[in-house]
């Protein structure tokens, strides 16, 4: 049976991830739903188009919430089940798989960049910080979400190699798992690259019409 309980913990943490909480925030405020309008991505960034900071900042921190929690419910009390860095590692990435492939919305998700944010913040809270503070810096600068998103995935496995001194005492698990989720990030943001590129890229605070 203890064998079974990490197959558990991912399964459970994926579930948790696939809360797409932008659209049942929106329907919940009784706003579109953020699939037809904007970007077509069911993240905070674009509720935010909709006109409603709440509704935005309400969905930001639900899906970084669903992130952070399975990870650190493992953390906390999975060593009383045999469970170690490989599964927290494999519930981070579960839950981040979960918000782009959300099992109960058609697997049609978002980017997952507030999700991996929670779970950035629960693998260690320092790297959290740094990602914070980086993604921070280049949308003040830049005011593209997209952009300070890209920077940021690609940062992160770095600041966490980088706070352990020397790369080989990082958990090998943890680092597998922020390259996973950096460079699925950087994929799902392949348009929003493409638009970078070509000057069409929408800025943070811009507003769209509802289709």
């Amino acid at each position: 049976m203890e064998q079974a309980y990490p197959f558990i913990a991912v399964v459970l943490a994926y579930l948790a991830g696939s809360l797409s909480f932008a659209v049942v925030v929106s329907r919940l405020m009784g706003l579109a739903d953020p699939r037809t309008y904007g970007s077509k991505n069911p993240g905070a960034t674009n509720v935010l188009r909709s006109g409603s900071k709440a509704a935005a900042i309400v969905t930001l921190l639900l899906d970084a919430f669903k992130g952070w929690l399975p990870v650190v419910i493992v953390q906390w009390w999975g060593e009383r089940w045999g469970l170690g860095d490989g599964t927290v590692a494999l519930v981070g990435l579960a839950a981040f798989l979960g918000h782009l492939w959300p099992v109960f919305f058609r697997f049609q998700g978002g980017k997952g960049v507030a999700t991996a944010a929670g779970v950035i913040l629960a693998f260690n809270p320092w790297l959290g910080l740094a990602s914070l503070l980086t993604w921070v810096v280049m949308a003040v600068f830049f005011r593209y979400s997209s952009l300070a998103s890209i920077v940021t995935a690609v940062f992160a496995p770095a600041y966490y190699l980088f706070g352990h001194g020397v790369a080989w005492t990082a958990p090998r698990a943890l680092v597998i798992s922020l390259a996973v989720m950096g460079v699925l990030l950087v994929w799902r943001h392949a348009e929003n690259i493409n638009r970078l590129l070509a000057g069409t890229e929408s800025k943070i605070g811009s507003k769209k019409k509802p289709s």
